[in-house]
């Protein structure tokens, strides 16, 4: 007979989560090869004759993962207030009491099995969203001075560009920090702590006997969701907008 299984993670946080992953894998693929926007050429001359070429570079493209990005993170601060249960903010925001009890409970052996993020993961998942929330608004206002900037480098001061582009590169490192030490967790709990993390974020359940019935999730709530994407789309789309126009410097 199949283990009853119930409904925890909604169809939307999964695909947040994962499609998060693999942007930031592309962000920093993109990011590794853009400093030389075509394959063998050296020089920038080339940019006056072709910015047709120049538009379609590495860096560009990671720009444009940028707004994508950046409207993850809009979706998802929408989706922690109206999203299901689990997805909410308030149902695990890491409260000291809580992190507290949570780590003595492990200390001691006798720490439950949260049917949501743990205090512990819960200060992982807050700290992600303001790291790439960080890092994809500071690139609005980066500039390379090279190749591209941001679509509102030109809104600030020169020195106030140069901060953001600093800020830029040195975020990124404490995102790979931040993603080891999530990863590290993950195998810990499955290793030591016999709990599998990542089966229920790619199929939404866990056993029915970790899950009370009234902790359950129903439904993934998809029309509240689509809601929620349109107006994330329409956030990016306007501040897109919004932005200067941009100048070129030959």
């Amino acid at each position: 007979m199949a283990e009853q299984r119930r409904l925890v993670w909604d169809l939307p946080l999964r695909l947040f989560h994962w499609l998060l992953a693999v942007s930031i894998g592309l962000l920093w693929l993109t990011q590794k090869y853009g400093s030389n926007p075509v394959p063998g050429v050296d020089s920038i001359e080339w940019l006056q004759d072709y910015p047709a070429i120049a538009y379609a570079t590495w860096l560009n493209v990671h720009m444009w993962l940028g707004y994508w990005v950046l409207g993850l993170i809009v979706f998802r601060v929408i989706w922690g207030f109206v999203g299901p249960k689990h997805a909410r903010f308030t149902s695990f925001f890491p409260l000291p009491g809580r992190i507290i009890a949570y780590i003595r409970a492990m200390a001691f052996g006798t720490e439950s099995k949260p049917v949501g993020h743990n205090p512990l993961g819960s200060m992982m998942v807050f700290l992600m969203l303001a790291l790439v929330g960080l890092q994809a608004v500071s690139g609005l206002f980066a500039d390379d001075d090279i190749f591209t900037s941001g679509p509102y480098q030109t809104a600030v001061s020169g020195d106030t560009a140069e901060f953001f582009n600093g800020l830029h590169h040195t975020l990124f490192d404490y995102i790979l920090i931040a993603i080891g030490l999530h990863v590290a967790a993950i195998i810990i709990y499955a290793v030591v702590l016999k709990q599998n993390l990542t089966g229920p974020m790619i199929t939404g359940h866990k056993p029915a006997a970790l899950v009370p019935e009234q902790e359950a999730i129903t439904s993934s709530q998809l029309i509240r969701a689509g809601i929620v994407i349109a107006v994330s789309i329409a956030a990016i789309w306007l501040l897109i907008g919004l932005a200067p126009e941009p100048s070129f410097d030959f």
